[in-house]
C-alpha cells in the first residue's frame, strides 16, 4: 500500500457510483477520478448551480466522461427518499456509494426538515436512510462497496442516548465527533450484517486526515482562536483536497481494501499521507452499541433495512 496513488486505481468501466456532496472538495475530487477511471458517476448534492458548475469543470478535463447531478439533500428524509426513488427507477444496480457529504462545529444548533440535530441528521442519518434505501441496488452491483467518510474527530466521539439530538445541551465539537462516530460504528455494522445476512456488500470506511476544503471555514467560522491558531500551521499539518480523498478511493476500488477495514493518510497523527490503515477507536468497535444506534436510526428515520433487503 506504500505511496498507494490514483495511478493505482484499476479500471471502473461498466461500474456506477454515486457521491454524495460530491460539488467540491473530497467529494468532487473523488468523483474526479473516478470517472477518469471510467466509471459512470452520479454527483449530489443540494446546491444545483454548484452541481452544474462540478459537471462543467469535470468534462473540461474529461470531455467523455460518463457523469450527471442529482439534487439530494441529506437534511431531508423526504429528499433522501425522492433520490432514492428516481435513482432505481433509471438504474437497476449500483456498484459504489460513497457517503462523503458532512456539515462541521455548526456554531449554534439547528435542526433539520425533520427536526434531527443538523450534524447528527445530515452526517449520519440521511447517510443511513441514504444506503438503506440504496441497498436493493447495491445487492445487485457487481462487487459492491460501501465507503462512509468518517473523521479523527471520532476519536474523542460518544453516542449520547440520553440526548442525542443535543436538545439538553449543545456543543459544536461534541456533536459533530458524534456524528462521525456514528459513521464509522455503521460502516463495521453494515460489513457485520451484510456478511451474516448474505447482502454481498463489503462496506468500510475511511477519513482525509487534515485536508485543505471548505468544510473547516463553513463549520465553526474563521473567527475562532482554534482557527486562527490553525491557519498557521495548515501548511505544514494538511494537504490538498485531492490528496484527502485518496483513502476514500483506496477504500473504494483497491482490491487491497477489505470490508471492516478504515483508511486515512499514514503520516503524522494520520493527518496527511498516503493511504494506509487508520486507528479505530475501541468506542467504534461497540458491538452492543452499534446494533441500538442501527435499531434507533430505523426507528427516526422510518427506513428499517431489514425490511429493504427482505424486498431486494
Amino acid at each position: 500500500m506504500t505511496g498507494w496513488s490514483t495511478a493505482d486505481i484499476p479500471r471502473l468501466d461498466g461500474r456506477t457510483a454515486v457521491i454524495t456532496g460530491a460539488t467540491g472538495g473530497l467529494g468532487y475530487q473523488t468523483a474526479l477520478e473516478l470517472a477518469r477511471a471510467g466509471a459512470t458517476v452520479v454527483l449530489t448534492g443540494r446546491n444545483g448551480a454548484k452541481g452544474q458548475d462540478a459537471l462543467a469543470r469535470i468534462r473540461g478535463e474529461l470531455p467523455d466522461a460518463a457523469i450527471i447531478y442529482e439534487t439530494l439533500d441529506l437534511a431531508s428524509i423526504a429528499s433522501v427518499a425522492d433520490f432514492a426513488g428516481r435513482f432505481a427507477a433509471t438504474h437497476p444496480s449500483l456498484d459504489l456509494l460513497i457517503n462523503n457529504a458532512a456539515v462541521m462545529a455548526l456554531p449554534t444548533r439547528q435542526v433539520t426538515v425533520d427536526e434531527f440535530e443538523m450534524q447528527f441528521g445530515t452526517n449520519y442519518l440521511g447517510h443511513y436512510a441514504l444506503t438503506a434505501l440504496l441497498l436493493p441496488q447495491l445487492r445487485r452491483g457487481r462487487n459492491a462497496r460501501v465507503v462512509n467518510l468518517s473523521s479523527l474527530a471520532h476519536r474523542s466521539g460518544a453516542i449520547n442516548f440520553d440526548d442525542l439530538q443535543a436538545r439538553r445541551s449543545y456543543k459544536p465539537w461534541r456533536a459533530y465527533c458524534q456524528s462521525k462516530l456514528a459513521m464509522l460504528m455503521f460502516a463495521l455494522e453494515l460489513q457485520r450484517r451484510s456478511a451474516i445476512n448474505g447482502w454481498g456488500i463489503m462496506s468500510n470506511a475511511a477519513h482525509p486526515g487534515y485536508a485543505r476544503t471548505e468544510l473547516i471555514p463553513n463549520g465553526p467560522g474563521t473567527e475562532s482562536l482554534s482557527w486562527r491558531f490553525g491557519r498557521y500551521l495548515q501548511p505544514l499539518m494538511s494537504h490538498s483536497a485531492a490528496a484527502g480523498a485518496l483513502p476514500t478511493l483506496f477504500a473504494a476500488t483497491s482490491p487491497a481494501a477489505e470490508g471492516g477495514g478504515y483508511y486515512g493518510p499514514n503520516g503524522f497523527y494520520e493527518l496527511k499521507g498516503p493511504p494506509a490503515p487508520a486507528r479505530i477507536m475501541p468506542q467504534a468497535r461497540d458491538a452492543a452499541v452499534a446494533e441500538r444506534l442501527w435499531d434507533i436510526s430505523a426507528a427516526l428515520t422510518g427506513v428499517p433495512f431489514i425490511q429493504v433487503a427482505t424486498a431486494a
